[in-house]
């Protein structure tokens, strides 16, 4: 695999959520690069089963887990599974995150991008952390802003925010705690968005002149894992182009 540009420990593990396709499977790539082994999961088991057969191909280590994260014995069998195949999981993408926007799944989305996100990293926590352990947790700009049509996805990307500081207030002392906030970016899901009267008028007053890719949201992903952050907690790391400070 690729050279240890970020200071990772060889064969460390990390646990990634959403890793099927998009953010999650950018980040569970550009990690066994790093030379970490991946926990990959996703309720999806086409997409998270190529994930690990591209980095296994590549040399790395991967496992595939399928199930749904707000399944609280998914979970731990999971973790407990996770653990016995690659070692201790020294950190934790939270990435999983609800992709339908219709009104009446107000309710799901808050119990996955927050019941589901707290059991997981109160499961992983339990499991037997290394030293240096970390989580990080895929949020978005939309957490910081209003005015959003989709309201159920900025009230759960805020409360994210919330239990992220929370965590990292009260739980330093077994990891440390950050979020990534991707703004527009370039992955399936956003497709149909990107093609939009909205989707261009957003991509116009982003100053950076282009949507992010997956990749882009990976590296500050696994910037914020790494040893040269290991001082920074309780943050949440815009990577949106500038378009934010246009708001």
């Amino acid at each position: 695999m690729g050279d240890a540009q970020l200071g990772f420990t060889a064969d460390d593990t990390i646990l990634i959520t959403g890793a099927g396709s998009g953010i999650g499977r950018a980040t569970a790539l550009r990690a066994a690069e790093q030379g970490l082994r991946v926990s990959a999961w996703d309720i999806a088991p086409g997409g998270v089963h190529e994930t690990v057969d591209l980095i296994t191909a590549a040399g790395g280590t991967a496992r595939a887990w399928v199930g749904d994260v707000s399944d609280p014995e998914i979970v731990t069998t999971g973790l407990r599974d996770a653990v016995e195949a690659l070692g201790p999981v020294r950190y934790l993408h939270n990435n999983a995150g609800p992709a339908s926007a219709h009104p009446l799944e107000f309710d799901r989305a808050i119990h996955i991008s927050l019941g589901s996100v707290r059991r997981m990293t109160d499961t992983w926590a339990a499991s037997g952390l290394p030293e240096g352990a970390a989580m990080v947790v895929t949020t978005s700009v939309a957490g910081n802003l209003v005015g959003t049509d989709v309201d159920w996805y900025s009230t759960a990307k805020a409360g994210l925010m919330g239990y992220v500081r929370h965590l990292a207030a009260h739980r330093a002392h077994e990891f440390r705690s950050n979020g990534v906030a991707p703004g527009m970016t370039d992955t399936p899901r956003l497709a149909s968005f990107k093609a939009s009267e909205i989707g261009n008028r957003v991509l116009e007053r982003i100053p950076l002149k282009r949507m992010a890719t997956a990749d882009d949201i990976a590296w500050a992903t696994l910037f914020l894992f790494s040893p040269l952050a290991g001082y920074i907690n309780g943050v949440f790391l815009p990577v949106d182009g500038g378009w934010t400070v246009t708001q």
